[in-house]
């Protein structure tokens, strides 16, 4: 991986010549379609909206853009940043795509994360000279997201990057401001994605993965470039990615709230309910890894010590995010992302019979995690997070498809049912 934008890679290439760039080869545009049309996220709502749309009416603004699923999200990356992934294999030919929506729609994705730290991953591959945007749009594009969108973007991945995407941005160098270009980022290879976010949560194009085989076969044994490492079996004291019966069954006390729930957020109470921004930062890597293998190695974890609100609040999404199955289960799926159709005479009712057809491990969590959250809640003005702001960070954290990544369509339900559940906790839970 590395990061190259600001070497030189040709003295001043002109526009003319950028455009003359040959993108991809035919055997690149003739690469088979994916295997499968739609995510198991999108055929569990099939039955609401229309299965060749991720959740989205046929008549809504954005659902000739979200059906290509070209942007997507998926959870955080491993420093507790919300993932963003853009994909241009799936960008249909200029004349079928209207790419001042993929731009807005691209805007609207960003504008619920923007006031948090999050991470952009863009895989390149599949962009040919038949569905690349014009030069003068990605222009315009870059000048669209002013420093709210930049500021708080942390690392901007470029997978699978050629000799036509350097050169432009070499051309773009001199709008580029200095500080932006240090965050980006080029990854030759898959596996070196594993380094920054976990690769099976990410829903990749099958075509990406096909490219990068094709990639590693092309080259001698000695320059190999190292595989994703295999899962490790669990120890025997690991808390981290394992089902919350068995820690249940694990605690001497039978406890159903796990341990590392119960630290997070002991010392969260103490310590960060005036913390501004509380749960939009990330937290030194190093650390986060440090933190889980003591817990996974059965070791005492003791927050005070280390005296760093952000990373107790990293360590409490990344351990809702690697659970097995999410909090409130794949079963609730279709529920609360059909909720919206629920009248508001009615929510609160439906609410407290999902939550309460949780297995018990399942609702004691939830249910001390939004009597947190609803702490946190009540210092909003001065720590800055309301329902609204805590949903935007926790909804994707609590429920997620069975293939990991989301659409901005499925977000959405998942979010306005999280923020209405801090809304409405004290009925819900009573």
């Amino acid at each position: 991986m590395s990061s190259e934008l600001l070497v030189d890679l040709a003295d001043d290439p002109a526009t003319a010549q950028l455009g003359q760039l040959k993108l991809a080869t035919i055997e690149d545009q003739q690469w088979p379609a994916d295997e499968s049309a739609l995510s198991k996220s999108e055929t569990d709502v099939s039955q609401c909206f229309d299965a060749s749309s991720p959740h989205l009416p046929w008549d809504h603004p954005f659902y000739d853009i979200a059906r290509h699923q070209i942007i997507e999200v998926a959870g955080d990356d491993n420093f507790g940043r919300k993932v963003i992934v853009f994909n241009a294999c799936r960008m249909p030919p200029q004349h079928q795509l209207d790419h001042h929506k993929l731009l807005m729609y691209l805007k609207g994705t960003l504008d619920q994360y923007v006031e948090s730290d999050y991470t952009l991953i863009y895989f390149h591959h599949g962009l040919t000279s038949e569905n690349k945007p014009s030069l003068s749009w990605l222009r315009d594009a870059y000048r669209e997201f002013d420093r709210k969108y930049k500021k708080n973007i942390k690392a901007l991945y470029i997978v699978h990057p050629t000799m036509f995407i350097k050169t432009l941005l070499i051309l773009f160098k001199p709008i580029i401001s200095f500080k932006f270009g240090r965050k980006i980022n080029y990854v030759s290879y898959l596996s070196e994605l594993e380094d920054v976010v976990k690769c099976d949560q990410l829903v990749i194009p099958a075509r990406v993965r096909e490219y990068d085989n094709k990639l590693r076969a092309s080259l001698k044994p000695a320059a190999q470039p190292p595989t994703s490492p295999p899962r490790s079996p669990p120890l025997p004291d690991q808390v981290f990615g394992v089902p919350l019966s068995l820690l249940r069954q694990r605690d001497s006390d039978g406890d159903p709230v796990p341990v590392v729930m119960r630290d997070t957020i002991i010392f969260l109470s103490e310590q960060g309910l005036e913390i501004e921004g509380i749960f939009r930062r990330s937290a030194n890597v190093t650390l986060v890894k440090e933190v889980q293998l003591k817990y996974n190695s059965g070791q005492a974890v003791n927050f005070r010590d280390m005296e760093d609100v952000h990373l107790a609040a990293v360590i409490l999404k990344t351990f809702l995010r690697e659970l097995p199955e999410p909090l409130l289960t794949y079963q609730l799926y279709n529920d609360i992302v059909n909720f919206a159709s629920v009248s508001s005479d009615s929510q609160v009712t439906v609410m407290k019979t999902l939550v309460e057809s949780l297995p018990e491990e399942n609702y004691a969590s939830l249910r001390y995690l939004i009597t947190f959250l609803a702490q946190v809640s009540a210092n909003s003005e001065v720590n800055k997070m309301t329902n609204s702001n805590l949903a935007v960070v926790f909804g994707p954290n609590l429920l997620w498809g069975r293939d990991n990544a989301m659409s901005l369509s499925a977000i959405g339900p998942i979010n306005n049912f999280t923020r209405t559940l801090l809304d409405q906790h004290h009925l819900v839970f009573a």
